[in-house]
C-alpha cells in the first residue's frame, strides 16, 4: 500500500512530521481513537476498521453535531473508515493485507480479542519487523484484574480519583472521560516514541497501556500527599484541596469568579489590592497558607463580603490589576466564542458526512504548522478505495454481497 497522499500538498510549515506513516486501528470509544486522531493531525494515514452497518459504537451515543455524534465528532477526524466483518475469514485475510505493511497497529478491543484474531505483536512481528503494536485495556495483562470489564467512569473510580473528587458530602465524577483521556494520550506519545526508536533499531515493539496505570499515575499528588498513611486530600469542590485561597468566589451579582493564590507575596498584594485592607495579611488566622486552610470558612465569608459590592467583572478588573491569577467560570457556550481562541485563530473548519464543523487546532499546531485537519468519515467511506489499492477492484462487489465489508 502506498502512504496516503499529503492532503495539504504545501503547507506553509512544510512535510507534517508523521508524513508516510500508516496507522491501522481497531479502536472504539475515546482512548484508542483519541491516540490515532492526534496520529493523524500529525500527518499519519489511520485507517480505522470498523464492523459493517453498526462501526464504532461512539457513533450513535447521541446526535448533537448535525445529526452525528459529539464523541465521535470529536475523536475522528481525518481517517480513513474501512468496514471488515473480522468474523469472516476474507476479512482477516484483508486486515492482515492492510497490515503486511503498516507501521503501527492500534487495538482496545475487549481483552484477548486481538489475539485471538492473529493480531497479537509475536504473530505479527516476524511478518512485518517495523510493526509497532499499541495495546490498550482496563487492566493490563496479568493480575486478577486482566478481564475485569473497564469503563472510564469505572477506572476514575478504581484508581481513587473519586475519592479527592467532590465535595465533603459527595464523590463526583470528572465531566470528561478523564481516564479515557489519560490512556489515550500515554498511547499517543508512547508511539512517538517507539517510531523514534524504531529509527535506531529498525524494529517495531508491543506497547501496553493500562487505564488504570494511566489513572494512577496522573494521581501521584493525592497519593504522596497520604504517604505512609497519612491523611488524603479532603474533597473541596471546585476550590483547591490544599492551598488557600484557591477556587470560586461569588460576587455581588451572583456570578462566581475562580481565582488562585500561590504564596505569601500573593496574598499581601490581594488583601491591599483587591480587597483593599492590607492588614488582613498579617492576621494570625491568616498568616499563611496552612492557617488559612484551616479558616478557610472565615476567609470565604470575609472575601465574599468584600465582593458583595462589585460584579463578576469589576472583581477580575480588580484582580487583573494586583495582578493575582483569575478566571471565568465559562460555560460550553462560552468556549465557542472564546476571545483568546478567536485572536489566535485556533478554530478551523473540517469536513464531515454532514457538512463542514468547526474545529479546534491541535496544541502546538498551527499558524506556519498547521495540523492535518481532514473530515471526519462517514462509515467504510473509504473501503473501496482502499480494497482497490489492496488489489480488490474486481472483487468488490462479491465481497459487499456476502456482507464481508
Amino acid at each position: 500500500m502506498n502512504p496516503n497522499p499529503n492532503p495539504n500538498p504545501n503547507p506553509p510549515g512544510g512535510m507534517l512530521p508523521l508524513e508516510g506513516v500508516t496507522v491501522v486501528s481497531l479502536e472504539h470509544a475515546i482512548a484508542a481513537p483519541l491516540a490515532t486522531r492526534h496520529l493523524a493531525d500529525l500527518g499519519a494515514r489511520v485507517i480505522k476498521v470498523e464492523r459493517p452497518g453498526v462501526g464504532d459504537f461512539a457513533r450513535a451515543y447521541d446526535h448533537r453535531v448535525d445529526g452525528l455524534a459529539s464523541h465521535f465528532v470529536w475523536v475522528n477526524r481525518s481517517k480513513e473508515s474501512l468496514t471488515l466483518d473480522l468474523k469472516q475469514p476474507e476479512a482477516q485475510e484483508i486486515l492482515h493485507r492492510v497490515l503486511a505493511e503498516a507501521d503501527v497497529l492500534v487495538q482496545n478491543l475487549a481483552p484477548g480479542a486481538a489475539a485471538r484474531l492473529g493480531l497479537s505483536f509475536e504473530a505479527l512481528s516476524p511478518k512485518n519487523p517495523k510493526l509497532i503494536v499499541c495495546d490498550i485495556s482496563g487492566y493490563g495483562e496479568g493480575g486478577p484484574y486482566t478481564h475485569k470489564k473497564a469503563y472510564d467512569l469505572l477506572i476514575q473510580s478504581e484508581s481513587g480519583f473519586l475519592s479527592v473528587t467532590g465535595t465533603p458530602d459527595e464523590q463526583v465524577k470528572a465531566g470528561i472521560s478523564i481516564a479515557d483521556i489519560a490512556a489515550g494520550m500515554y498511547a499517543y506519545s508512547q508511539i512517538l516514541g517507539a517510531l523514534i526508536e524504531r529509527g535506531r533499531s529498525g524494529r517495531g515493539r508491543r506497547i501496553e497501556i493500562a487505564m488504570i496505570d494511566a489513572m494512577v499515575e496522573w494521581m501521584g499528588f493525592p497519593m504522596y500527599y497520604a504517604y505512609q498513611a497519612q491523611p488524603a486530600p479532603g474533597r473541596a469542590g471546585a476550590s483547591h484541596a490544599t492551598i488557600y485561597p484557591y477556587g470560586p468566589f461569588r460576587a455581588g451579582d451572583g456570578r462566581t469568579v475562580m481565582l488562585g493564590l500561590q504564596n505569601e507575596r500573593e496574598w499581601a498584594v490581594f488583601c491591599d489590592k483587591v480587597l483593599g485592607d492590607g492588614a488582613i495579611a498579617i492576621d494570625a488566622r491568616f498568616a499563611s497558607n496552612a492557617q488559612r486552610h484551616a479558616n478557610r470558612d472565615a476567609v470565604r465569608e470575609m472575601i465574599e463580603q468584600r465582593f458583595a459590592n462589585l460584579s463578576a467583572d469589576e472583581v477580575i478588573a480588580r484582580l487583573d490589576a494586583a495582578d493575582i491569577a483569575n478566571a471565568h467560570v465559562s460555560t460550553m457556550a462560552d468556549i465557542w466564542s472564546h476571545p483568546q481562541l478567536s485572536a489566535r485563530q485556533r478554530w478551523v473548519e473540517v469536513g464531515s458526512p454532514t457538512g463542514p464543523l468547526p474545529a479546534l487546532q491541535p496544541p502546538g499546531m498551527g499558524g506556519d504548522h498547521p495540523a492535518r485537519m481532514d473530515p471526519v468519515p462517514a462509515l467504510g467511506e473509504h473501503t473501496e478505495a482502499i480494497l482497490a489499492e489492496l488489489g480488490y477492484g474486481d472483487r468488490i462487489a462479491g465481497l459487499r454481497e456476502r456482507k464481508v465489508v
